[in-house]
C-alpha cells in the first residue's frame, strides 16, 4: 500500500467573495498535492470553508436572510473558484458538514476528560474581524479605538464562557518546538511563535453565549464552541476522526499550509488541543507569505481587491498558477500586477517552453509525417543536453519535496533555457537537407527532452503540461517515467503519430 499523504489548506472564511490569496494557497497546496502523488504517495488534499462564528452571523444579519442560506451560498464561491483553478482536492469540506459536529464535540470530550476545561467568565478584548481574543499587552491604540496585532478592532467582552487551561501546555509547546524544527516553518514564523510563547500563555476562551450559530457545546446549553476549536478541527474530520480515534492512516497531517497571519493558531492552539486529547500531532504548519497587489496589501478602501477568477479569465489558469509558484519565493511575501504575469509567462511558458514544442512537433508532424524520429546519427551534444534536463528535473523534485517551489521552477527552466540553446544550435529545419541523419537524432533528442520537462512540471501547469504529453503520446506521467529510458523506443514502434500541434502556451496581452 502507498504511504500515505495529507495536506491541508486552511479553510476559508466565507462572510466575504475568494480573494487572490486564497487562491494563492490553493494553487501551492495543489501543487504539492499532485507532485506527492506522482511520487506514489496516496494524498488526501483538503480544502473548504470554515463557516461558524459572529462574523458570519453579523454578515447574514446585514443581508437580511437567514446565516444558513448565506453560509451556503458564499461557501458555493469558494468551491467554485477552487474548481475553477483545476485544484485537485479529495474533500472541500464544511464545518457545517454532519461529521464534522462528531468530530468536534468528541475532542472537546476528550480535552474535558484530561480536565482542561472550566467554566468561567470572561471580561477582555475580542476582534470579530479575527475571531481572536488579545491580552492588553498586544494592542495598540486608546479608547474606543483599540487595534489588534493585524490592526482590526477589538472589543470588550464579558460573557460566561468555559476555558481551555493552554497555560498547561506552555513548556510541553516549548519542547515539541525544539525536538522538531520542521514543525513550524519557514524559520521566521518559528521565531515569532517561539518568542509569543516564551512570553508566557493564559488561559484561553473556547465558548461563546452572545449568539448561538456554531457547534453546541456538549452537556452546556447555550454555549457554542468558540469557533477556532471547530474550525481547527475539520482537519481531524477529513481523516476520519473520531471514527478512527486517533484519525485513521492519513492522521497525522503532513502539512498544513496557511497564511503567515494564523500561525498561531495553528502552532500554538491546535497542538495544545491535540496534546489535550491525546492525539498525534500534525508534522508541519508552514505559514506562507501574502500575495501583494503592487507591493500594497490588498484592501476594498484601496480599490486593489482582485477577483481571481478575472485573472484566471484574462490570463488562463495555467498561466495564473504557473505565475503564483514562479514568481513568489515561497514562504516571503510576493507581489503581482497584470503586467508581470504577462511579462513572466510570455518569456517562459509561451517564448520558451511552448515555443520548443511547437517547434519540435510541428516540424515532425510536416517533414516526418509525424512517425517519431530514427536513431539518426547521435553527437556528444545530445547526451549532454539529457544529462542537463535529467538534472533540472531532479532539482525541481528535490526542492518540490523541501516546498522551495520558486527555486524547483528555476531549476526546471534552466532545462528549458538548455533545450532552446540546443534546438538553436543544431538547427533541425537547416539539416533536413544537408544532414537528415543528424536531423534525426536532434529531433530524437528534443522530443525525450520535452516529455520529461512536462511530466515534472505536470504538478503546476497541467492542463498545458497534459496537452503537450498528449500530443507525443506520453500516457504514464509519474515520476518514475521521467526515468523510462525505453518510453521512445515503445511508442515509436507503436505506430504512433505526432499530429500537427496547436500551441499549448499562447502568448498574453496586457487586458484593457
Amino acid at each position: 500500500m502507498a504511504d500515505p499523504f495529507y495536506i491541508t489548506t486552511a479553510i476559508h472564511y466565507p462572510n466575504g467573495r475568494p480573494h487572490i490569496g486564497h487562491a494563492y494557497e490553493m494553487v501551492a497546496a495543489d501543487a504539492i498535492a499532485r507532485f506527492q502523488r506522482q511520487a506514489g504517495r496516496d494524498v488526501l488534499f483538503q480544502t473548504g470553508t470554515d463557516e461558524h462564528g459572529l462574523k458570519m452571523a453579523q454578515a447574514a444579519r446585514e443581508r437580511g436572510i437567514p446565516t444558513r442560506e448565506f453560509a451556503d451560498e458564499m461557501s458555493g464561491y469558494f468551491r467554485d473558484i477552487a474548481d475553477r483553478l483545476n485544484i485537485s482536492y479529495d474533500r472541500f469540506i464544511r464545518t457545517l458538514d454532519d461529521d464534522h459536529y462528531a468530530a468536534s464535540q468528541a475532542l472537546w470530550q476528550a480535552m474535558a476528560d484530561s480536565g482542561d476545561l472550566y467554566l468561567d467568565r470572561y471580561e477582555g478584548w475580542y476582534s470579530v474581524r479575527d475571531e481572536a481574543f488579545y491580552d492588553e499587552s498586544e494592542l495598540t491604540g486608546e479608547g474606543d479605538d483599540r487595534r489588534s496585532p493585524q490592526g482590526t478592532q477589538v472589543e470588550w467582552t464579558a460573557e460566561e464562557t468555559w476555558f481551555f487551561r493552554l497555560s498547561k501546555y506552555q513548556q510541553p509547546l516549548l519542547d515539541l518546538y525544539a525536538a522538531n524544527p520542521d514543525f513550524i516553518r519557514p524559520d521566521s514564523r518559528r521565531n515569532e511563535v517561539m518568542r509569543f510563547v516564551e512570553g508566557g500563555l493564559s488561559d484561553l476562551s473556547v465558548s461563546r453565549t452572545s449568539f448561538d450559530w456554531g457547534v453546541p457545546v456538549p452537556g452546556s446549553p447555550g454555549h457554542v464552541m468558540y469557533v477556532w476549536v471547530d474550525a481547527l478541527t475539520n482537519y481531524l474530520t477529513g481523516a476520519g476522526y473520531p471514527d478512527a480515534p486517533q484519525g485513521g492512516r492519513f492522521w497525522p497531517a503532513d502539512i498544513h499550509l496557511i497564511g503567515k497571519d494564523i500561525v498561531r493558531f495553528h502552532a500554538v492552539y491546535w497542538p495544545a488541543f491535540l496534546l489535550s486529547a491525546k492525539l498525534p500531532l500534525p508534522k508541519s504548519v508552514f505559514g506562507h507569505g501574502f500575495l501583494l497587489s503592487r507591493g500594497e496589501k490588498m484592501s476594498k478602501s484601496l480599490g486593489n481587491v482582485v477577483d481571481p477568477a478575472a485573472l484566471a479569465d484574462a490570463f488562463g489558469v495555467d498561466a495564473l498558477r504557473y505565475f503564483f509558484l514562479r514568481e513568489v519565493s515561497f514562504g516571503q511575501d510576493g507581489t503581482y500586477s497584470p503586467e508581470a504575469i504577462v511579462q513572466r509567462v510570455n518569456a517562459e511558458l509561451a517564448n520558451s517552453f511552448g515555443n520548443l514544442a511547437q517547434r519540435t512537433l510541428s516540424f515532425i508532424a510536416k517533414n516526418l509525417d509525424g512517425v517519431l524520429p530514427d536513431a539518426g546519427r547521435p553527437e556528444d551534444a545530445d547526451g549532454e543536453l539529457i544529462e542537463e534536463v535529467v538534472v533540472a528535473c531532479a532539482a525541481l523534485r528535490t526542492a518540490f519535496d523541501g516546498l522551495m517551489l520558486s527555486q524547483g521552477l528555476e531549476a526546471w527552466m534552466r532545462g528549458v533555457f538548455a533545450c532552446n540553446a540546443y534546438i538553436d544550435a543544431a538547427a533541425p529545419w537547416a539539416l533536413r537537407k544537408t544532414d537528415p541523419e543528424r536531423m534525426h537524432a536532434v529531433l530524437g533528442t528534443l522530443v525525450r527532452a520535452i516529455r520529461m520537462l512536462a511530466i515534472v512540471i505536470l504538478p503546476v501547469i497541467p492542463e498545458g503540461a497534459g496537452k503537450m504529453l498528449d500530443q507525443i503520446g506520453a500516457a504514464e506521467r509519474d515520476h518514475a517515467a521521467v526515468d523510462d529510458d525505453g518510453w521512445y523506443a515503445r511508442t515509436a514502434d507503436s505506430g504512433f503519430r505526432i499530429a500537427p500541434p496547436s500551441p499549448v502556451f499562447p502568448r498574453l496581452e496586457l487586458p484593457a
